[in-house]
């Protein structure tokens, strides 16, 4: 009886410790979620890029004529004014050359002489024969031999007085050349860039060779950005822009929105715009080329409602079936939390336990909050942004339109 009541014991101590086992082992660990409060308060959207600082004018002075330099007047950083000397190109070609068109000219002159004295002669000989055929002294043979003669004579007037025309064009042509010996600069501004020394030859036979480059005032400059077509929806002129540059860092920089130009660039399948952002730049502080850290403000609103990015990133790691049902339930429409269409996302709630979506249209996003457009959220409200076990928020369904840096 006693051996009876021993088994009986033990087993009821394993049935117990199995019956244990088996049910602990089943049942999985509460999910815990972590939140975030719902508020109001100021949001700024921002599209950042980099570009280039550049003289708002910059004026390439070349050389229309070819030849060797012969002496420079200007290097990088002149100042220089409008008709100024920068360079001088050997002339004594040029010159040569336009003591020969002259001479042509000459020749061209005497020869338009000649030929209006052979005119006044012919016209003469012509009178004097028309005169004698009334009187039979001649024969109409006579007369038209000197009619063609004149006729001659008029035609080689014509040809002296083109040649005369032509030779003047030459002469006037080989006068131009010699002063482009002379390169004067074209505007008032900085020299930014030499190209060329003294005893270089230039070619000017298919290409007008450039000598210096001339920023018309470093005091207005620009920023040549370019700006994603994602981002380029917010891009009008006017936008304020802030900048930094290596050179001062920790220093902001303030300029607008000039001018978005409408021709894409494509590298690599990606389309930019170019985007151009003037600026003031009184002390010269800043020089061409310089690399820019531009952030533009693309959109402001004052007393949003902001829920955080990483409540629009969310969603529960639960079975699809399951999370399917829960859509159905609360009249989440596709497009929320498919294709987010018109910028619908989904963010989740607990109620009473359980979770909740909720449909939401997005407005204005920064790194951090997106405004709240339109849905049933309010200030105080507590979404979820991420789950305590289960996979990070960056790798499930949500997505938050948080600005890019390029």
């Amino acid at each position: 009886m006693r051996k009876a009541i021993w088994i009986i014991s033990v087993l009821a101590v394993a049935v117990a410790i199995g019956g244990y086992v088996i049910f602990s082992g089943e049942r999985k660990p509460p999910i815990r979620y972590r939140t975030a409060q719902v508020e109001r308060g100021l949001i700024v959207s921002t599209v950042t890029a980099t570009g280039t600082i550049n003289p708002v004018t910059t004026v390439q002075v070349g050389s229309q004529v070819s030849g060797m330099i012969e002496s420079l007047h200007a290097d990088f950083n002149s100042q220089v004014k409008k008709g100024q000397v920068v360079a001088r190109i050997d002339p004594f070609p040029y010159r040569a050359r336009r003591d020969q068109a002259a001479a042509n000219l000459a020749n061209a002159k005497a020869a338009l002489i000649k030929a209006k004295v052979d005119l006044a002669q012919r016209k003469r000989e012509l009178d004097r024969v028309q005169v004698l055929l009334k009187q039979q002294f001649v024969s109409q043979a006579d007369v038209d031999t000197a009619l063609t003669a004149h006729e001659g004579a008029i035609a080689q007037l014509a040809v002296a007085e083109a040649a005369v025309k032509q030779a003047q064009a030459q002469l006037e042509a080989a006068e131009l050349d010699l002063t482009y010996t002379v390169i004067r600069s074209p505007v008032d501004g900085t020299v930014i860039s030499r190209q060329v020394e003294v005893g270089q030859r230039l070619s000017a036979n298919f290409s007008i060779p450039t000598l210096f480059l001339i920023a018309e005032d470093l005091t207005q400059m620009q920023v040549d950005t370019n700006v994603s077509e994602s981002d380029i929806g917010g891009m009008t002129v006017g936008k304020d822009a802030i900048f930094t540059v290596d050179a001062y860092p920790g220093i902001e920089f303030h300029g607008h929105v000039r001018q978005v130009r409408n021709a894409p660039v494509s590298v690599q399948n990606v389309v930019t715009y170019d985007t151009i952002i003037d600026f003031d730049n009184p002390d010269e502080r800043l020089l061409p080329g310089e690399t820019a850290y531009v952030t533009i403000s693309t959109g402001r609103a004052d007393n949003a409602v902001l829920i955080p990015n990483s409540a629009i990133s969310f969603t529960p790691d639960i079975a699809q079936g399951d999370l399917q049902r829960l859509y159905r339930k609360y009249d989440i429409p596709p497009a929320a939390y498919t294709s987010h269409h018109d910028n619908q996302q989904v963010v989740w709630e607990i109620v009473n336990g359980d979770l909740r979506p909720v449909a939401i249209r997005a407005g204005l996003s920064d790194s951090a909050s997106t405004q709240l457009v339109a849905g049933d959220v309010h200030p105080g409200d507590q979404v979820i942004t991420a789950s305590m076990s289960g996979p990070a928020p960056q790798q499930q369904q949500g997505r938050a339109p948080i600005p890019r840096r390029r």
